[in-house]
């Protein structure tokens, strides 16, 4: 810390301003002789005093604020983050003792990220936990735990944590029997990892269209693509919007087809008041930082069937036997959870739902703002039957006026990331396309606004600007 920026509190208003010179913050914070807070002095605070009559020969105390905020030593960024508004810009943190150790400092050019996990609970406690148990690998109470835990959460009985969600993705059509020479229809708007998944199996993936309004895979496409061969499907929930359940169980029903939920981007979202990934045979989660739970890598599937959870564990851990050890039944892989990230999975946990409201509320927050602005969709939130959660808050433009968009932002510090490319659209996919007429229109438009805890109203409204200037 740059101690131009401590002045005593016997200090003259010269001496305090040309510690301000130096420390080019226009803001001296008064200590005492062990550096206890004892006040805080602007540059505007000065030239009022002076203004009313005070000379730069009288003493600091004299303008300086009586009341100030502050923080303490080992606040969050979030608590942190929430005490800066318009006249508050920089702030001391103080230790127990209220001695100024550091200083925290708002810029309003600082860039706003896309997203960041917010880790505002017990995760280095947890963390720490786990580490000193010298159970860092993949064994420890925290990975059954946090297994547990989560499937409950989400209306399940059977949780197996896996080291991220493609894994997720390929141990449960594994688990399922999926295999060359079967199809597995997919979603043309979704992460790469969906359809690598399959292709990791020797399966051959089926691209096909999404709805117009929800977004999700098309269930009228889905029966439109089922062949003989067709073993499986994947419903993508994506950004947050749960897919119509109701519909592709009936289908999968009809036609004796296995269904992998992909929840990477919904946790805790309903359809018709169940969560999902409580629908299909097995639902696959995403633990990635920029998830709504976080455990840095990390994933899990679930499922309500025992013998497939038996299958899960066995694929996971190697296909090594419970009964023998290094006998292996079958071949698996390494796709194991280890219990330092578990334990972090745990403390997240803990904190879910006012994870999710502070995200509904950011998300309501830019709905409210942009509404105003004709020539901008936002992601529907009132389909029937379906409660989604906010991932990303997303928003459709014209698509000539998409990428000037984003460049606005760009161009006020601000991240935007655009839509998935549609698979049928790279050339390593394309051959598998079914249909993509939707998912092609809809990700010239789409885009990704910030959604991290670090945005207030105020940077909720930069953003908005910068979108209201292009549209």
């Amino acid at each position: 810390m740059d101690r131009n920026i401590l002045c005593s509190k016997t200090a003259t208003i010269r001496e305090a301003l040309e510690k301000i010179n130096l420390n080019v913050k226009g803001t001296v914070f008064i200590v005492d002789e062990n550096d206890k807070l004892c006040g805080i002095a602007t540059d505007g605070d000065i030239r009022r005093g002076l203004l009313s009559g005070l000379t730069l020969d009288s003493g600091i105390t004299g303008v300086s604020r009586k009341e100030f905020v502050y923080a303490h030593q080992g606040e969050s960024i979030k608590e942190i983050f929430e005490k800066f508004n318009e006249d508050i810009r920089i702030l001391p943190i103080v230790d127990q003792d209220c001695r100024v150790v550091d200083f925290s400092e708002y810029k309003s050019n600082m860039r706003l990220p896309i997203a960041q996990p917010q880790l505002n609970g017990k995760e280095m406690e947890y963390l720490l936990d786990a580490f000193l148990s010298t159970w860092i690998s993949s064994t420890g109470r925290y990975v059954t735990e946090f297994e547990s835990s989560f499937a409950r959460w989400c209306g399940m009985p059977c949780g197996v944590a896996v080291s991220n969600g493609t894994t997720a993705l390929h141990l449960a059509l594994t688990a399922l029997g999926v295999g060359e020479g079967d199809e597995v229809i997919v979603p043309d708007i979704t992460f790469a990892a969906t359809i690598n998944a399959v292709l990791y199996t020797g399966a051959t993936p089926v691209i096909v269209d999404i709805e117009e309004d929800g977004w999700c895979i098309s269930p009228d496409e889905i029966e439109k693509a089922v062949t003989e061969r067709t073993k499986a499907v994947i419903p993508v929930h994506i950004y947050g919007q749960p897919c119509d359940m109701e519909r592709i169980m009936e289908i999968a029903g009809k036609y004796g087809l296995y269904v992998v939920e992909d929840c990477a981007e919904a946790h805790g979202a309903r359809y018709d008041g169940r969560k999902v990934g409580s629908f299909g045979d097995i639902s696959c989660f995403s633990f990635f930082g920029n998830k709504i739970i976080t455990t840095g890598e990390g994933g899990m599937c679930l499922t309500r069937n025992k013998e497939l959870e038996e299958k899960l564990r066995l694929y996971r851990d190697h296909g090594m036997s419970k009964a023998r050890k290094y006998y292996h039944e079958v071949i698996g892989y390494n796709y194991r959870m280890t219990n330092l990230q578990a334990a972090i999975g745990v403390a997240q946990l803990e904190n879910i739902d006012q994870t999710l409201a502070w995200r509904s509320n950011l998300e309501e927050s830019y709905r409210k703002k942009i509404a105003g602005i004709d020539g901008i969709e936002m992601q529907r939130n009132d389909l029937r039957k379906r409660e989604k959660v906010t991932w990303l808050v997303t928003v459709c433009v014209e698509k000539e006026k998409r990428d000037a968009c984003m460049n606005a932002m760009t161009e006020m510090n601000i991240d935007a990331r655009p839509f998935f490319i549609p698979l049928s659209e790279m050339e390593i996919y394309r051959k598998y396309t079914f249909s993509n007429r939707v998912s092609t229109e809809l990700a010239e438009r789409g885009f990704n606004l910030p959604t991290s805890y670090m945005i207030n109203e105020e940077e909720v409204d930069r953003v908005v600007r910068a979108l209201r200037q292009v549209v």
